[in-house]
């Protein structure tokens, strides 16, 4: 099983049914998947500042919610997040590829990438790097279910381990 299958049977486990998403080289098997399979409401975002409302607006409507987004999109909602999120006490459900990191080459994902944890961290949102596939499941449900429990945030970060990473960044190098 791939690592965006088990995530998508997560979700499902979890009855989070709108997913708001931003394209994304990595996510794009996920999004396609998301997008095929009926019991979702898929929501195609401009940026990432409007997912986070899609999927706010959603919750607040009685429809648990994710959004999913990559490492530069992240540098857009921290506002969305300090303002929104955090203080209605809003259990976004968070999915970021992780870009910046492992023989990046642009330069505006390496920053963002560095400064990524230390937002979440400053935010006091949970966030957890994903980079095994052994321990996904465990990590995502349990992780999910304290967040709607809690009724706090959580941000799942895909790590180029698990998901192999940007295909473009590969034809990069090559």
């Amino acid at each position: 099983m791939t690592w965006f299958d088990t995530l998508l049977q997560i979700l499902k486990g979890n009855k989070v049914r709108l997913i708001a998403h931003v394209p994304d080289n990595v996510l794009t098997p996920l999004i396609n998947a998301v997008a095929a399979d009926n019991y979702f409401v898929s929501v195609g975002a401009t940026r990432e500042d409007e997912a986070v409302g899609t999927a706010t607006g959603a919750y607040m409507a009685g429809l648990r919610s994710a959004v999913l987004m990559q490492t530069s999109g992240f540098a857009l909602i921290a506002n969305a997040l300090a303002s929104l999120v955090v203080p209605y006490q809003i259990p976004a459900i968070l999915v970021i590829s992780e870009r910046g990191t492992l023989g990046e080459f642009n330069i505006g994902q390496t920053l963002v990438a560095r400064t990524m944890r230390p937002t979440l961290d400053a935010l006091g949102i949970v966030h957890h790097t994903l980079t095994d596939q052994s321990t996904l499941r465990f990590i995502l449900d349990s992780s999910i279910k304290q967040a709607f429990t809690t009724q706090t945030p959580v941000a799942f970060i895909l790590s180029p381990l698990l998901t192999g990473g940007n295909p473009a960044a590969h034809a990069h190098l090559i």
